[in-house]
């Protein structure tokens, strides 16, 4: 009798602690670039992307023991579905989604697949009519990034239509060039020509010429960080630790693409930005930021 009251104590323990770090684990800051999607979100500030699914368990066991596990169950079943369909529907660049390399190839479909079955449940709860409510997380890098970056990277970039740009001022020949000034990161501030967030963003000058691509990062940052973080508030985005120091701040002045993921930025910041003695460091540790609205 006394095993048995310690294992209860024990059980609800555990679910109390689940409960409080399911908790800690919702909150989300002013800044996330959250993307509302179906049943679930995918936040790309803080690189995850959840789905939602409920379950109820059949009639003739309604008020019985073993009703609950058979809703559980049920509801985890419809949120690997939600969240299949998400992580499927996520854009890679401007023109390609997870989707797209999926259909294209059966070893990749079974890769996401896989993944996904791996989800973790962050949340559970049963509601008052016995229908049970699962809340799934998959990582936006690490796993998901190992499989659907490399494709990305060894697709040629569709280079977007040059605009025309105002040239930057003659230098006198009297005037010594003044030292590379050095950059800890970039932030692009994004917001007022609807961007759109992606796993593999680009940044290009007015004359089409790349700034940022696939050809300035290494592998295992983009993999683990992501190309780029994603920031709603433009003030934070400097701030934050992925570019914190001294990052250079420019303005995007369009986008490009179908899925307006890749960025257009005035001639004269590109210049700064090739120009800056570490940028060949900090563009290939992924230390940018977008700012979208």
């Amino acid at each position: 009798m006394k095993s048995r009251f310690t294992s209860v104590v024990v059980i609800i323990s555990l679910l109390l602690l689940f409960a409080v770090t399911g908790i800690c684990q919702d909150k989300i800051s002013a800044s996330d670039w959250v993307d509302k999607v179906g049943q679930g979100n995918v936040n790309w500030s803080a690189g995850y992307i959840e789905a939602v699914g409920i379950g109820a368990p059949p009639e003739k066991l309604a008020g019985k023991i073993n009703a609950r596990p058979i809703a559980l169950r049920a509801a985890q079943k419809d949120a690997l579905h939600n969240l299949l369909e998400i992580t499927k529907g996520m854009q890679v660049d401007s023109s390609t989604s997870v989707k797209d390399f999926t259909v294209e190839s059966d070893v990749i479909d079974t890769q996401v697949n896989g993944l996904v079955k791996g989800a973790l449940i962050v949340d559970y709860q049963y509601m008052p009519d016995g229908i049970a409510e699962v809340r799934l997380r998959l990582p936006l890098y690490g796993n998901l990034a190992q499989i659907i970056m490399p494709l990305a990277m060894a697709k040629p970039p569709a280079a977007p239509a040059p605009t025309e740009s105002v040239p930057a001022p003659a230098v006198k020949a009297s005037e010594s060039p003044s030292a590379p000034v050095v950059y800890t990161g970039m932030v692009v501030d994004a917001r007022g020509i609807q961007a759109r967030p992606a796993m593999f963003p680009r940044i290009f000058d007015e004359d089409s010429k790349e700034v940022y691509d696939s050809v300035n990062v290494d592998l295992e940052y983009a993999i683990k960080n992501g190309m780029s973080g994603y920031a709603r508030d433009l003030t934070m985005a400097q701030a934050n630790q992925r570019v914190i120091g001294n990052p250079i701040t420019v303005k995007a002045v369009r986008t490009s693409g179908p899925g307006k993921s890749d960025i257009i930025i005035n001639n004269a910041d590109a210049q700064k930005i090739r120009l800056s003695a570490e940028s060949a460091t900090f563009l290939k540790q992924c230390k940018v930021i977008i700012v979208l609205d």
